[in-house]
This record gives structure tokens, sequence and C-alpha cells, in this order.
């Protein structure tokens, strides 16, 4: 079953915040292997103008996430994720990701396409501090394949 068309245009109530700690983000670059001391040495991080460690920039989707819990959570779009796969992602910042930062982020529904029988879900995410403070917004698009015969 295809994804419901006036979703289009859809914005979801931001999330509760998310607390940014300097080990999760020491994790999230030691998984990704980024050695970069921005992101583990609080004093590297205020030399180069910071006011904490700050997170790699692919740090912004554990937040973003938080969104998508909403938009896949909605039982009405008529989305299957068991049949999605991520097609693409990009982020424009107006600054770092921040230890000590706390963090909602609001979903928006940009668009619903069908192409060669797949729904294509685009959906911007656009993330706050808990103050208001933009600090980037995350464009995703997802893929839902159709189901066997369809």
């Amino acid at each position: 079953m295809p994804m419901d068309q006036s979703f289009v245009g859809r914005s979801y109530a931001p999330t509760p915040p998310y607390e940014v700690g300097r080990e999760k983000i020491r994790e999230f670059a030691e998984a990704v292997g980024d050695a970069n001391p921005l992101y583990t040495d609080p004093e590297a991080a205020r030399e180069a103008g910071h006011p904490d460690v700050i997170a790699p920039p692919t740090f912004a989707f554990v937040i973003n996430q938080l969104g998508w819990e909403q938009i896949v959570g909605d039982p009405a779009l008529g989305l299957d994720y068991s049949r999605v796969v991520h097609g693409d992602q990009r982020f424009v910042w107006s600054r770092p990701v921040r230890a000590g930062d706390r963090l909602t982020v609001a979903m928006h529904i940009d668009s619903i396409k069908t192409l060669a029988g797949n729904d294509v879900l685009g959906a911007r995410g656009e993330i706050h501090t808990e103050d208001g403070e933009h600090v980037v917004t995350a464009y995703s698009t997802l893929v839902a394949r159709p189901e066997e015969g369809e």
C-alpha cells in the first residue's frame, strides 16, 4: 500500500531535549574512526574557539533519528519500515553540536513520491537547542521498497 500523499507538509512536535554528553561524542568519534582532538579534548576545543568539545558532523543523525521515530511510528502514514532503505542524508549547519547542548528536533515531511514502484519519502529535521537556537537542519530520504508482487 503506498504512503498517504496527504502527509506532505505535515510537521511533528519537537522531541524532548537530548542532552549531548562528552562521552557520547567520544564514543561516536571512535565508532566512526575520527581521531580529531576537537571531539575528545576540551582544551583543544577551547583553543579552536569552542566552549567545549564538539561532535563529528554526522553525530546530528543521532538527534535526527529521534524525530524519525515519530514519522515511522505514525500508522496513518502507511510506511512499512521493514521495507525501508536509507536513500540520502545531508546537513546544513548553523554551528557544530557541542557537549552540553540540549537539542530537540522537529520533523517535517517535505515530499512523498513513487519512483520505479518504490515510495520515496523526503523529510527535514530542524534541530535546535531547547532555548530555540538553530544548530542544524538534517535532510533525509527514505526509500520503501514495494511488497513482492506489487
